[in-house]
């Protein structure tokens, strides 16, 4: 059963991207999944199953000012 995954929550993936962050937030989901990275800014889709075996933590998604 796919993980619920919302747009906004921040991931913590296994392996680190070349920037050397390892934190990616959610802008898209669907059967793809859209990331962007949070220290470089870099976006990137990955298919949703492929996703789910590299996340290690997910935080709760952050919330726009009211």
């Amino acid at each position: 059963m796919p993980q619920p995954l919302q747009i906004g929550q921040r991931v913590k993936l296994r392996r680190p991207h070349a920037c050397g962050g390892d934190e990616w937030q959610i802008f898209r989901v669907g059967a793809d999944v859209g990331l962007r990275c949070l220290t470089c800014g870099r976006r990137l889709l990955l298919p949703r199953g492929q996703l789910e075996r590299r996340i290690v933590a997910i935080s709760p998604p952050d919330l726009p000012d009211a």
